[in-house]
């Protein structure tokens, strides 16, 4: 597996000032298979600086031609879909079939989706008397997690720079790679040096001198809520702006009226995928008393059939802190209907397919993000106890709602406190806007939505 040496700096590749590096290790057999700079607060100065820079030269170039160079971007993505899907499974984890159709495809789509944005966003409205212009918020710092590697730079870095920002990346430690290859698609694709800096490195050395840099003027995370708090508390102390994508604990509510089959079938393999590493993935499964024990025989059956079609979890970390999780489900009373906290294989960091019955929910499986592949099933007595059961955590960022009727699935996905509800599996759509309720974030992705998080308004009164 290539990996550069040096840091993506102001458009060309340079070594980084700190000298150390991170190993890159293959979550399936443990071995480590290139290493990449960690790069120390003087890199991420160098690269802030950078950015700075650039940012007046391309917040000043046209929306069209800053539209043309995303295009160029996707189609340089498109050229390398094949390297994208084997470095995310080398680094990942993720079986080569699911890097293809997710880690690679998805990230393209919404590179595609800003080029045509760019292109046809209203960059400035009339109001009365007033022209509101949208500006770029400036210099943009991306800090982006190793589950969907790829996805969630772009999900970054293309409306940022369609906006007009220039941006500094900060990928998981776990996961540089496929960023690399971002890079050198940004650099082919023709956009200006210094637009686009790269930045490998630990989050509480690089990460930390990014969220703290006072040339920054805005800071958007995806990861966990622990340490959302913190870059949180960090921009708001300089009064910078903040975007945050964090943590989930997702009801999948499957009302009485619902086809049981398709919906537990679909529920555990949204559990399953990407081995449970999914922010918004359905990890609590709703089903009413009355079909409670057929549900759970039929998400025990379904779970069965992933058996070894799932890959590692990325790191031994993970995996300690997943079976512990289970552990401790045991502990507390659920039932263990598939799977266990047993590792599947002595070598790399996997983890069963795992189903507990018999949840309630004030459980730890009920309330915390495990991020690994374990469904709880909770039984409700009729709507109103499924609803509060759904909104009893602190997280709301996705969910689903199944009914035989589509208008009855609605009214109850509509006092969910969550901020994405998929209606009898409705599929997910790039253009529509991610993001969550209460601790799960702050300001959405994707879409015109997400454009609009790297823009800040003037208005000039006549």
């Amino acid at each position: 597996m290539k990996a550069h040496d040096g840091i993506y700096l102001d458009g060309a590749w340079r070594p980084a000032l700190s000298g150390e590096v991170i190993d890159v290790v293959d979550p399936v057999d443990e071995q480590v298979i290139a290493r990449v700079p960690a790069a120390g607060a003087e890199d991420v100065d160098a690269a802030v600086r950078a950015a700075r820079a650039a940012l007046p030269g391309w917040a000043a170039t046209a929306p069209a031609e800053r539209a043309a160079r995303l295009s160029a971007l996707r189609d340089a993505l498109v050229a390398r879909k094949d390297e994208i899907a084997e470095t995310v499974t080398a680094e990942l984890g993720a079986p080569l079939a699911f890097s293809q159709a997710v880690h690679a495809a998805v990230p393209i789509a919404v590179a595609g989706s800003y080029a045509d944005l760019a292109a046809r966003h209203a960059f400035e409205e009339k109001v009365g008397n007033s022209t509101v212009f949208h500006e770029p918020v400036g210099v943009v710092a991306a800090i982006t997690p190793w589950n969907y590697p790829l996805h969630q730079v772009v999900a970054k870095v293309a409306p940022a720079l369609a906006a007009g920002c220039t941006v500094v990346l900060k990928p998981a430690e776990d996961t540089p790679l496929v960023a690399q290859l971002f890079a050198e698609a940004v650099h082919d694709a023709g956009v200006p040096a210094g637009v686009f800096n790269l930045v490998t490195g630990l989050g509480p050395v690089a990460g930390q001198a990014l969220a703290e840099h006072p040339g920054v003027d805005l800071v958007s995370f995806t990861g966990s809520t622990a340490v959302g708090r913190t870059i949180a508390a960090t921009a708001g102390a300089a009064i910078k702006k903040v975007a945050l994508e964090l943590g989930g604990k997702s009801a999948n509510v499957i009302l009485p009226s619902a086809d049981l089959a398709k919906a537990v079938n679909v529920g555990v393999a949204n559990v399953m995928s990407n081995s449970g590493q999914t922010c918004s993935a359905w990890t609590r499964m709703l089903v009413h008393r009355d079909q409670y024990d057929e549900a759970v025989e039929l998400a025990r059956t379904a779970a069965a059939k992933y058996g070894d079609r799932i890959g590692p979890l990325v790191n031994a970390k993970q995996q300690a802190r997943v079976r512990g999780y289970i552990e401790k489900g045991v502990a507390e009373g659920a039932r263990l209907v598939a799977g266990g906290a047993e590792p599947p294989r002595e070598r790399g960091y996997f983890v069963s397919p795992t189903v507990f019955a018999d949840v309630t929910p004030e459980m730890t499986v009920a309330q915390e993000e495990i991020f690994g592949p374990v469904l709880s099933v909770l039984r409700y007595e009729d709507e109103e106890d499924a609803l509060r059961i759904a909104n009893g955590t602190v997280y709301g960022l996705a969910g689903a709602v199944w009914a035989g009727d589509e208008a009855e699935a609605v009214a109850f996905a509509r006092r969910m406190d969550t901020g994405q509800v998929d209606i009898n599996g409705g599929r997910f759509n790039p253009l529509a806007p991610f993001g969550g309720y209460k601790q799960s974030g702050v300001g959405r992705e994707l879409g015109a939505h997400g454009l609009a998080e790297y823009l800040q308004t003037k208005s000039l009164q006549f």
